[in-house]
């Protein structure tokens, strides 16, 4: 079975709520080229991820935007798959004949969403904007008033508009002036830093809380100490191991039964998602989401890189590669109020350092950046094909672990 190289990118509505995920994701046969057919791609996509994999593993119980070529559109393929969470998402350079039309009919009369991708108007296109729920717009590629100026040509009241590509918190303003209902891109996970902004003492705690329990000099006494005297994280960890996912016949009422049950490492995680969920209240849940996913992953990467740094460690590392947007402050003056080593502050604050490749490459198979995925693996001396399976199994525990944040 070929690998899929799969990552999510998030598409939230004006509210900063999820609403969708779209995959970016390359055949593991392709060598990491960006023009791998596109018809073997999503071919293999569906074969593997969806048939092997498990929607609901990369859904996280959302809809999924995937791209479709003009001939698997015209075989309809994506009659396949369930029309409730699939969004078919149709490429900027398909010609608009009557198979093609008359597919895409089909396809919204069985109830499948139907987006046009990277959208310039162009009159024969008329028939696919009819057909179309959703129309989305490159934001950095195309000129603003270029949009301003296609919006008045569609001039459909049924139609939402997304803007792509939506990098900062200015461009996620502006587009939603401009009458944009969906956004996607980054501009969630960088901080809108305000000048003259101090950090609290109750960020400052929960930060703490975060450095210390993932460090190797925190004991396993000192652990069930802090858990004990806080009221808040011992409620959300008793509710967690007592829910219906462990089906547990007893239930855990003490915290050294937690520690036996789930073990040492497992707790101090929970502990630090948490602390992070505390000092997040207000931001969007795709952030605490992210921070997870990049904790669970570069904790292992480094043990498959046989990295000398700890577990725990490399997952801090992941963890706070977020905190500036958390906190909306710059990451060299958050971290230099925080106890972590001088390796994890070098990667994060220089972007230098023998941990930096690791963080970089986390950014880059979130964005589907996979040219650049290949030579930080190389360089880290991992093996790329382990890759895909480790970034399912971070999204599978960050998905687990949120919920009973």
């Amino acid at each position: 079975m070929e690998d899929i190289y799969v990552a999510r990118q998030p598409i939230f509505d004006k509210n900063k709520n999820i609403y969708a995920y779209e995959l970016l994701f390359r055949d593991g046969t392709a060598n990491y080229v960006p023009d791998i057919d596109g018809d073997v791609a999503t071919t293999t996509l569906l074969a593997n991820t969806f048939f092997t994999i498990g929607m609901d593993t990369l859904a996280a119980g959302r809809k999924l935007f995937i791209n479709f070529t003009q001939n698997l559109l015209e075989k309809k393929v994506p009659l396949l798959l369930p029309s409730a969470t699939t969004v078919i998402e149709i490429l900027e350079d398909v010609k608009p004949d009557p198979a093609l039309i008359d597919a895409c009919a089909q396809m919204a009369a069985d109830g499948y969403t139907i987006a046009l991708d990277d959208f310039v108007y162009k009159p024969e296109l008329a028939p696919l904007v009819a057909l179309a729920n959703i129309i989305k717009f490159d934001f950095r590629l195309t000129p603003r008033e270029a949009i301003d100026a296609y919006l008045k040509q569609l001039s459909s009241n049924h139609l939402c508009l997304l803007a792509e590509k939506v990098e900062t918190h200015d461009e996620f303003e502006a587009a939603r002036k401009m009458g944009f209902e969906l956004f996607q891109g980054y501009f969630f996970c960088r901080p809108e830093i305000l000048q003259g902004r101090e950090i609290q003492g109750s960020q400052l705690t929960q930060m703490m809380i975060m450095a210390q329990i993932n460090s190797d000099t925190f004991s396993c006494d000192e652990l069930e100490r802090l858990i004990a005297r806080d009221m808040g994280i011992s409620y959300k960890l008793f509710k967690y191991l007592n829910s219906a996912f462990f089906a547990r016949a007893t239930k855990v009422t003490s915290v050294k039964q937690a520690l036996v049950f789930m073990g040492e490492k497992e707790i101090r995680r929970f502990v630090s998602l948490v602390a992070m969920s505390r000092l997040a209240e207000g931001k969007p849940d795709e952030l605490i989401r992210l921070a997870c996913i990049r904790g669970k992953f570069c904790e292992l990467l480094g043990g498959e890189a046989n990295e000398q740094t700890s577990p725990s460690e490399m997952f801090t590392l992941g963890m706070f590669s977020l905190i500036d947007a958390v906190i909306d402050q710059p990451m060299d003056k958050i971290l230099g109020e925080l106890p972590l080593s001088n390796q994890i502050k070098h990667a994060l604050v220089d972007a230098k350092g023998r941990l930096a490749g690791h963080i970089e490459l986390v950014r880059s198979y979130e964005t589907g950046r996979w040219d650049r995925v290949a030579r930080l693996a190389h360089a880290l001396k991992l093996d790329g094909k382990t890759l895909p399976a480790l970034y399912l199994q971070a999204c599978q525990w960050s998905d687990i672990t949120a919920k009973a944040s």
